[in-house]
């Protein structure tokens, strides 16, 4: 480690070194014959046609300001404050269906009651789930590919 720092020092006087040498050739006049071939061939090279090397749009991932919300399951108790979260309405703790949906964290029990939650937000989401699995046109589709 202490060895990349001293080398890092080097770095910037190594550096000072090259300008003032490349400085003194050409006030001289001295150019390596590397630097002329080159020049040379960029001349003469024969420009290439511009390539999409973009993805087909069957395969490309919308972004996040395409998306309407984002959907995981979460089948163990979820606790926040020392205090496990239970659906307001029937009581169930387990099970839950988050929802991301315009900076907020909506909780969906089984039963499908949601409600929401104040004390998690879309940074604790990203931090808790992975990369989606799938995309789906309405909420009703989502819910059927995650069992709900």
């Amino acid at each position: 480690m202490f060895h990349r720092i001293r080398r890092r020092a080097k770095e910037p006087e190594a550096q000072r070194r090259f300008f003032e040498l490349s400085e003194q050739m050409q006030l001289q006049g001295q150019v390596p014959p590397e630097v002329d071939r080159v020049r040379a061939d960029l001349e003469h090279a024969v420009p290439t046609a511009a390539v999409d090397d973009f993805l087909p749009p069957e395969l490309r991932v919308p972004s996040h300001d395409q998306v309407a919300g984002r959907i995981t399951s979460w089948t163990q108790p979820l606790v926040l404050d020392g205090e496990m979260v239970a659906c307001a309405t029937c009581g169930t703790y387990r099970d839950w269906l988050i929802l991301s949906a315009r900076g907020q964290i909506w909780l969906r029990c089984r039963a499908g009651h949601q409600q929401h939650e104040p004390r998690l937000n879309t940074a604790w989401y990203n931090r808790h789930t992975g990369p989606a699995d799938a995309t789906h046109a309405t909420f009703e589709d989502c819910l059927r590919h995650l069992g709900h």
